[in-house]
């Protein structure tokens, strides 16, 4: 990845920055910065109406094949994007999970009818997908999977029985793919099957789930006799762990670098409220505010050293250990920079959100998948450790 930017890149990263000033305005003035489904301003209507508001300006699909609809930029396009989308205060992408997970997944293991039934719905931003893959038994243990999934030798239907859990913005998708066990007897990763199931059916209901910022992002999705049509599967059934794996690697895309310049925002507003109550003269905690801001230039070299490869569980595993840490540390560096008034409900906006960044960043080092698993993983796969 080469750091200096070219002239053609300069005017695409103007052309971004131009085209989010002159739309995130108006009806859209209130996602502004927005984080989480439900937080203030961030209603799931204005959310979707501004996914397809990217969709008609070209936005989605940025690195998709021209063949699936996408536009086929350049990575340095693709990365220039995410950095200025939030930049210039683009909120979270409802659109994320099936455009930056599911539709490599389907590009790489679909058949050209499931692409040609799925692709077009994520790219315009009308469809939103959620991930079934956590259970109540099986949260980083992702291989010891429950849930179940038979064919129905009448109907050619897949019938669902089981429940997920922490599945994020589940209540605002229409789809959720379902990493479900088709073989009976099989264990852990053989006897897989990854579903493309609607969500909107009989034999599917969703119960949010309340976290401690008072959001409710998550939800528990329970199947009594769900179905998914008989072809609407990725990769061969009992082949479903290759298929999750190959998705799971999907997460060190280009959007991480989005993600990134989420993290650098929320480190300006640190050094911001710093400066303003005198943290910033101790010592300590001048020092610790330095090295969060060299370890997120480390996360961001990282990212760049790696896009590119091929989707790699391996290096998924080391920047999502990498990014978690980094941020949990964040989260209780900002308590110690708020002191008292960390403790004290206030309407200013960035104490609130340095508030908002200890609550959410406890969680960071648990979902998609904990720091003993990710350890497990990078041992085992990246240093062929024996288990």
């Amino acid at each position: 990845m080469n750091l200096l930017e070219t002239t053609e890149e300069r005017h695409f990263r103007a052309s971004v920055r131009d085209w989010m000033q002159q739309h995130l305005r108006g009806e859209f003035e209130p996602l502004r910065h927005a984080g989480a489904l439900g937080a203030a301003g961030n209603a799931a209507g204005l959310v979707k109406r501004w996914e397809q508001q990217l969709a008609a300006g070209g936005w989605t699909g940025l690195g998709w094949p021209r063949q699936h609809g996408g536009r086929d930029l350049p990575l340095a396009h693709q990365v220039i994007f995410h950095e200025e989308y939030v930049r210039c205060g683009g909120p979270g992408r409802l659109g994320h999970i099936g455009e930056t997970l599911l539709a490599p997944t389907l590009m790489a293991h679909g058949t050209p009818e499931l692409q040609a039934r799925f692709l077009p719905g994520i790219l315009a931003g009308q469809t939103y997908w959620a991930q079934g893959y956590s259970e109540p038994g099986a949260g980083s243990d992702l291989a010891a999977v429950r849930t179940r999934a038979r064919l129905d030798s009448v109907q050619g239907d897949w019938v669902i029985d089981g429940q997920k859990v922490w599945t994020s913005w589940a209540h605002e998708a229409d789809w959720i793919f379902v990493l479900a066990r088709c073989e009976p007897g099989s264990v852990r990763h053989k006897g897989l099957v990854l579903l493309l199931v609607p969500l909107r059916q009989p034999g599917v209901s969703l119960r949010p789930i309340r976290q401690i910022t008072g959001e409710s992002e998550f939800n528990e999705v329970f199947f009594d006799g769900a179905r998914a049509e008989g072809t609407w599967h990725l990769g061969a059934p009992g082949q479903g762990w290759s298929v999750a794996m190959y998705l799971l690697g999907c997460e060190r895309g280009v959007s991480t670098l989005g993600q990134q310049a989420h993290f650098r925002r929320e480190l300006d507003l640190l050094l911001t409220l710093a400066r303003q109550n005198g943290a910033a003269q101790d010592p300590g905690l001048r020092q610790r505010l330095a090295e969060a801001a060299l370890g997120l230039e480390t996360l961001r070299s990282h990212a760049l050293r790696t896009f590119g490869e091929k989707a790699d569980i391996r290096a998924a595993s080391i920047s999502k250990y990498a990014w978690s840490n980094w941020r949990r540390s964040l989260g209780e560096l900002a308590m110690e920079v708020l002191g008292a008034e960390g403790d004290i409900a206030t309407p200013d906006p960035i104490r609130q959100a340095m508030q908002q960044l200890w609550l959410v960043s406890r969680a960071d080092t648990i979902y998609a998948g904990s720091n003993e698993i990710q350890c497990n993983l990078m041992a085992e796969r990246a240093l062929h450790m024996p288990r």
